[in-house]
């Protein structure tokens, strides 16, 4: 009986997100693999019960309070969100990952060569698939810790390697056969130190993918996320997001939404818990990547049935999480 109720649950929350997000005609991209932090990460984290707690209104795995910008663009070409790497899908992305090689989890260079050994295991790599890679924020946060990041003479050091193994996982996919490659910037926008060493971060990310000598067939598409966050906070209802949107400060605790309490829609919050945007910046974030590049895929629908959308994942949730109680009982 429950199994038969969740599956009724999960059916009427995808019937609202389906729809406006159904592809028409063929999708750009032929398929999509994802490498990145917990920007993107569709649930590998939460597979190791190391954070994604839905008990804190985090949806399916995700670190946010329902699908990021990957999986929309996913719904959209395919039907379906992104599936993690460690539930045999093609999301290899970790939250906590950098873009350095220096955590307990997989960082840019090892997602990329667990790709890779896939590949010499015969899976084939896709020229007309989309690759993704999203790193970055947690290594400004590693340069933010009291001290400098272990092994390195300095903080600009350590972004200097963090930018050069950024490109070096640009590299790895096109020579693999990646074609089609978007790579999204550093994402730390605080005001202050955070926001410089981004903006230095960056300088060496430009530097470092302009010295990349990539296949001639090679499309890189790169992304600012610091352009984007300076956009919508300039103007958030071009972006369809209120006008009054509420910002996160840490001197403020109702500044985010689980601070104030306000899941599992949060609206009107432009991040859920002080570093990870809502589900709704991530709407925001698919539909101008989805522009930028000219995709053609469908907007996301309005805010108004986009919350209907989230009230649907939280249901879905707290279904599965019943059934697994159920069976285990």
């Amino acid at each position: 009986m429950i199994g038969r109720m969740t599956a009724l649950v999960c059916a009427a929350a995808m019937a609202w997100a389906g729809p406006a997000l159904a592809q028409t005609g063929m999708p750009p991209f032929s398929s999509m693999t994802v490498f990145g932090d917990s920007l993107v990460d569709a649930g590998n984290i939460r597979a190791l019960r190391l954070g994604a707690d839905p008990a804190r209104g985090y949806v399916e795995g995700r670190f946010t309070n329902g699908y990021d910008y990957t999986d929309l663009l996913s719904i959209a070409m395919y039907g379906a969100p992104t599936t993690a790497s460690l539930a045999g899908g093609s999301n290899y992305a970790f939250g906590g990952a950098r873009a350095t090689s220096t955590t307990a989890v997989p960082d840019a260079g090892e997602q990329v060569a667990t790709y890779a050994l896939a590949v010499s295991k015969g899976k084939a790599v896709d020229p007309n698939g989309l690759y993704v890679l999203n790193f970055g924020g947690n290594d400004v946060f590693a340069a933010l810790e009291s001290g400098t990041p272990a092994g390195y003479a300095s903080d600009s050091a350590f972004l200097e390697s963090a930018a050069a193994d950024y490109a070096a996982a640009v590299k790895s996919l096109d020579k693999l056969g990646a074609r089609n490659i978007l790579i999204t910037g550093f994402p730390v926008a605080t005001l202050g130190t955070p926001l410089a060493y981004s903006l230095e971060a960056e300088g060496y990310l430009t530097s470092a993918l302009g010295a990349l000598s990539l296949n001639g067939g090679t499309r890189l598409m790169r992304y600012s996320y610091l352009d984007f966050f300076g956009r919508v906070q300039a103007n958030p209802t071009a972006y369809d997001l209120p006008a009054t949107l509420i910002l996160p400060d840490p001197a403020d605790a109702t500044s985010t939404c689980q601070g104030a309490k306000a899941l599992p829609s949060c609206t009107g919050y432009f991040s859920i818990d002080g570093i990870h945007p809502t589900a709704a910046i991530h709407r925001a974030l698919y539909n101008d990547i989805n522009k930028q590049f000219g995709f053609g895929l469908p907007a996301v629908p309005e805010p108004a049935t986009w919350a209907m959308m989230l009230v649907g994942f939280a249901i879905t949730g707290a279904a599965l999480r019943r059934q697994r109680r159920g069976a285990m009982a």
